[in-house]
């Protein structure tokens, strides 16, 4: 049969459901409110050491040739032939041009027949002269005669003297038809053709020869760097390595030239109008991959910086100020940002005047996930000095762990 109860009992059932229906929803609130522990975060950390820095400047610089001739006639005639191929290396002495030879050939022959024909005189002057010698001890001939017999004798040698020189210049000219290559080199487009004529001396080069192997390139730098490399060498903040200084250069692809180079001179005046001076230097060629008018930039080794701190560019960044700032870790393993004195770029790096000290741990990354004052794990890493990325083996090992990385509860 069925139980009945009465409604006072009714009333206690539903409120003690509803309490237990409260007491269960609270303990669901407490545990849902309840988040997993979260894990520390981890950054990836490169230990700063002091060491002498090789000190160099980047500069712009135009590539000039370290012989240039250019090549004219130094006599007038037709031109016979040219006897070269346009863009070619030529050695001092090949044949470039032959002028057209018959005038000079003939000058030759003619200054030849006026050499011999005073050659003939002297003999005679000189027999002459030995008889009157005799002569003048008898008094058998005036003291006139005399001198006019020594007299006739010195003529005649001047005229063959005389004749001798023209036989030379003669001889000059005429080879002066051969037109040679004064230098070795490369030569440039013959600016005139077969059958052209040219004048002694001409303004217009028949053609232009440099040599490219070894070959000059031209630094312009700026007087005031010029004065804060004098005040580093003489406060002892730089070395000099040696007379002969490296250099090397860079291409305008962005690659760097096979060959280094040595510098050989500065002016030893500053240009009043740009307050700039130029350097010298000197590079092997053999390839012939550097051409003049070409411009690159000069890479020049200034000297060496002791006990020098360099900070990996990816750890620095910069504050509202533009000043250069880098977060650390600390011996406690909380992250400190701080403030750095920046010299100039090394490679990859900066060169840190102040802000650093031996042994500090500087982030180079996930140093974005992380605030000052946050406990972290830094992970000690190397990073490649051609290309200023972290090296793959010690990257895996030491990505930085954030709310992301946390492991995800299951339902």
């Amino acid at each position: 049969m069925p139980i009945t109860t009465s409604p006072t009992a009714r009333r206690l059932l539903l409120s003690g459901a509803a309490l237990l229906g409260l007491g269960l929803a609270g303990c669901n609130s407490e545990k849902a409110a309840a988040p997993p522990p979260q894990p520390q975060a981890q950054v990836s950390v490169v230990v700063l050491r002091p060491k002498p820095v090789a000190i160099s400047a980047e500069l712009p610089g135009r590539v000039a040739a370290s012989l240039v001739a250019e090549v004219r006639p130094q006599v007038g005639g037709l031109i016979k032939s040219r006897l070269f191929r346009e863009g070619s290396e030529v050695k001092a002495g090949d044949l470039l041009y032959e002028i057209d030879p018959a005038t000079y050939q003939a000058a030759l022959d003619s200054a030849v027949a006026s050499l011999a024909r005073a050659e003939a005189s002297v003999p005679n002057a000189q027999a002459k002269v030995d008889r009157y010698r005799d002569l003048i001890r008898q008094n058998a001939i005036s003291k006139q005669d005399n001198d006019d017999a020594n007299a006739a004798l010195a003529q005649a040698q001047a005229d063959v003297a005389s004749a001798k020189a023209s036989v030379d210049t003669a001889r000059i000219n005429l080879a002066f038809t051969r037109v040679t290559a004064p230098i070795s080199g490369r030569v440039d487009r013959s600016t005139l053709t077969p059958g052209a004529l040219v004048t002694a001396n001409q303004t217009t080069a028949l053609t232009t020869i440099r040599q490219l192997h070894p070959i000059n390139v031209d630094v312009i730098q700026s007087s005031t760097n010029l004065l804060k490399f004098r005040s580093a060498i003489a406060e002892g903040r730089l070395k000099l390595s040696g007379p002969n200084v490296a250099v090397k250069l860079k291409l305008d692809t962005g690659t760097e030239y096979a060959q280094s180079g040595k510098l050989e001179f500065a002016e030893a005046n500053i240009d009043e109008t740009t307050g700039t001076f130029t350097v010298r230097a000197e590079f092997p060629n053999p390839d012939r991959l550097l051409l003049p008018g070409m411009f690159v930039r000069a890479v020049i080794q200034e000297g060496i910086a002791e006990n020098s701190f360099l900070v990996p560019q990816r750890a620095v960044g910069r504050n509202t100020k533009g000043e250069a700032t880098a977060k650390f870790v600390g011996a406690d393993g909380k992250v400190e940002e701080r403030v750095l004195v920046t010299a100039r770029s090394v490679g990859n790096n900066w060169l840190v005047d102040q802000g650093v000290k031996d042994g500090e741990r500087v982030i180079v990354e996930g140093a974005q996930l992380v605030r000052a004052g946050q406990t972290v794990t830094g992970n000690e890493v190397t990073i490649d000095e051609a290309s200023g990325e972290l090296k793959a083996a010690n990257r895996q090992a030491a990505l930085p762990a954030g709310p992301t990385a946390a492991p995800t509860a299951k339902n």
